[in-house]
């Protein structure tokens, strides 16, 4: 096995393009892509470009009738079939959309097949993490689900076991759809509650289907949460699960979207705290996974001060070259930032709350506290099911 990691990168994914006035603004690639290369980190990871998925791939997890929509809407936007999701608002069609996210998913495919052939140890694809298209539809900003096909991808090279951690401020609820009914794959989602976020999905109490109890995790957090609740709520749940399912492969989606300056979110959470799950989620991999991790990126609609940021710190702890917090940020990159976007870039890689301080589920819980709550509601639901205590 490569212990280098793997950065996949075409720069036509910057080509997953809703407009002008949608929120997910490909500049987020273009940026972060710029970062990387600013901070060296092209240095350290081999930066690959994967085919796109073909249908035969795409059909691992989406059914052939919406792939035949999208590619129609991909034609021609103005015959796009809403009964797909396709031409919403959330989901506006363009041309060469089926192109584009079959690329970005053939990207996150890609990054599957290296890892699990020991041709990387890591590899990350922060256009991917679109976790909200369905089998038969587009939702949240989500054409197809890359995140759902390099699990499926997995599963179909011999994969017997693998663990999907969601940290994104939003429900992973494509891929928890996507593998519901099936034992081999432990999905585990952290996100705003759904009583104030889309998509409204994600309450504790889905846990699988009658064939699959317990291999679905959901972690529902009060609006407000901070880093030191996010951070108990993360390793209060997720490390105990890893350890006892033991996957051959880690796929986690790190959506930036939990910051404090989100504008389509309520959680509060720093660049630090981010950045301290994503070493996590590295340490995890290398613990119970034999440093199999494939990390891709999702939501995240500050798309100059945070998305950019984040993602750069997830590629240097992929590549085991962590960025120190406090590090300033390159000014040529800076200048890039204002001349694209007229907006000025931050200084440093941090939001200055590092180092992050949280207290374990072992201190004890606050039964009045409502992120203890919601750290409870998830373990009742799931650890008696999997034989763990709650």
């Amino acid at each position: 096995m490569s212990g280098r990691a793997q950065l996949m990168w075409d720069e036509a994914v910057t080509g997953y393009d809703f407009g002008p006035d949608h929120p997910m603004d490909p500049v987020r690639l273009a940026l972060t892509r710029r970062l990387v290369d600013a901070f060296g980190l092209d240095r350290e990871v081999d930066v690959v470009s994967a085919k796109p998925a073909g249908d035969s791939t795409l059909r691992l997890v989406h059914r052939e009738d919406y792939i035949e929509a999208v590619k129609a809407a991909s034609v021609d936007p103005r015959a796009a079939d809403g009964a797909y999701g396709l031409g919403t608002m959330d989901d506006p069609a363009f041309a060469g959309m089926h192109e584009v996210s079959a690329l970005i998913a053939g990207q996150s495919v890609g990054a599957a097949e290296a890892v699990w052939r020991g041709e990387a140890l890591h590899a990350v694809n922060f256009a991917g993490g679109l976790h909200h298209a369905m089998p038969g539809g587009a939702s949240g900003f989500c054409i197809y689900n890359d995140a759902s096909l390099a699990i499926a991808r997995l599963l179909e090279l011999g994969a017997e076991r693998v663990v999907y951690v969601d940290v994104d401020v939003h429900h992973g609820d494509g891929v928890q759809a996507a593998f519901w009914e099936d034992p081999r794959v432990l999905t585990v989602s952290l996100h705003e509650h759904p009583r104030t976020l889309f998509p409204q999905t994600g309450w504790p109490e889905e846990t699988g289907a009658a064939s699959a109890e317990g291999s679905a995790v959901n972690v529902a957090l009060p609006a407000g949460t901070g880093d030191a609740g996010w951070l108990r709520a993360f390793h209060s749940v997720v490390p105990e699960l890893v350890a006892d399912f033991r996957p051959q492969v880690l796929v986690t989606q790190h959506g930036a979207d939990t910051h404090f300056e989100d504008p389509l979110a309520h959680l509060a959470v720093s660049l630090d705290a981010q950045r301290a799950v994503q070493v996590a989620c590295h340490e995890l991999a290398h613990e119970y996974a034999e440093g199999r991790w494939v990390a891709l990126g999702g939501g995240g609609y500050a798309v100059v001060d945070v998305v950019p940021r984040s993602w750069t710190h997830l590629v240097a702890v992929a590549a085991g070259r962590e960025i120190a917090p406090e590090t300033v940020v390159p000014e040529g990159w800076r200048q890039e930032v204002f001349a694209r976007t007229r907006q000025l870039a931050p200084a440093r890689m941090t939001d200055g709350r590092w180092p992050v301080s949280w207290q374990g589920w072992e201190s004890g819980y606050d039964p009045a506290d409502r992120l203890d709550q919601a750290v409870l509601a998830a373990r009742r639901a799931v650890f008696p099911l999997r034989g763990l205590l709650a």
